[in-house]
């Protein structure tokens, strides 16, 4: 099997938007700047597909964008090696979303993923937090309390990816991919896209392999795909590998989600 090799095409956010990094801000000072600027700012919305959250690419072609969360909680620091290597080996780009917890789990493997050139190496957070500025929670998890441990979150990841890998992430889904408002407006003010979903493809890694192959079926130009990279125990991986021949055959091409601009 051909192992893993290089990667990364990035998503450039309107400098207008975004806080200058050179040289870096100080976590401290960034904080700080971040919470004086959305201090008076209440959220008013909690999902999936708040107002700012990218779940398409904006093209009518037949491109279709797996993504593959690598959690890094409890049970989630595993790999699926035969899915990876599967992607590999039939040259299928990914947008991979990378938790610090999972990177620290996996080091020799994330730095080969990263160098990967057919991935693209997204930010999954420092520890999977939903991302919200008030302490909002959702199936059981409690988010962000605020806009400074939100900072955090996604600040953190990015800084050890680019570390580790030489390049800063430009999007971010937060853990479980739920969002306010308010916490959406700083992730682009960090520099980074929130990268949403339209097909549910594996449920959590819950679905059997059946399900996941039906749900990657049922995608239509331009979708993104959610799924899971790191429970090898689930049936993720034998589903991609069941639909992506007959996605082909169908005429649809794997994209990263950065190979297009996003809606």
């Amino acid at each position: 099997m051909r192992r893993l090799l290089p990667t990364v095409l990035v998503l450039l956010m309107t400098a207008s938007q975004a806080i200058s990094f050179e040289p870096p801000t100080a976590l401290d000072a960034l904080k700080a700047q971040l919470a004086a600027r959305y201090s008076g700012k209440k959220p008013s919305q909690w999902g999936e597909r708040v107002p700012g959250v990218r779940t398409r690419l904006a093209t009518e072609e037949k491109v279709i964008a797996l993504t593959l969360d690598a959690c890094g909680s409890g049970r989630g620091k595993g790999v699926d090696t035969r899915l990876m290597d599967f992607l590999s080996q039939e040259g299928i780009p990914a947008t991979l979303f990378i938790n610090a917890r999972w990177i620290d789990a996996n080091p020799k493997l994330f730095r080969q993923l990263a160098a990967n050139p057919l991935f693209e190496i997204a930010n999954h957070g420092l520890r999977h937090k939903p991302a919200s500025v008030n302490g909002r929670s959702v199936y059981g998890i409690e988010g962000t309390r605020d806009v400074g441990e939100l900072v955090e979150e996604i600040e953190l990841n990015a800084r050890k990816i680019e570390a580790i890998s030489g390049k800063r992430p430009k999007l971010y889904r937060s853990g479980t991919a739920y969002y306010d408002e308010v916490a959406v407006e700083i992730a682009r003010s960090l520099r980074h896209e929130v990268a949403g979903f339209s097909v549910l493809g594996d449920a959590g890694a819950t679905y059997s392999a059946g399900q996941v192959k039906a749900a990657l079926l049922g995608a239509v130009a331009g979708d993104v795909i959610l799924c899971h990279m790191n429970h090898p125990e689930s049936g993720t991986g034998a589903g991609i590998i069941a639909a992506v021949p007959e996605l082909r055959a169908r005429g649809f091409r794997f994209v990263r989600m950065s190979d297009y601009p996003l809606k």
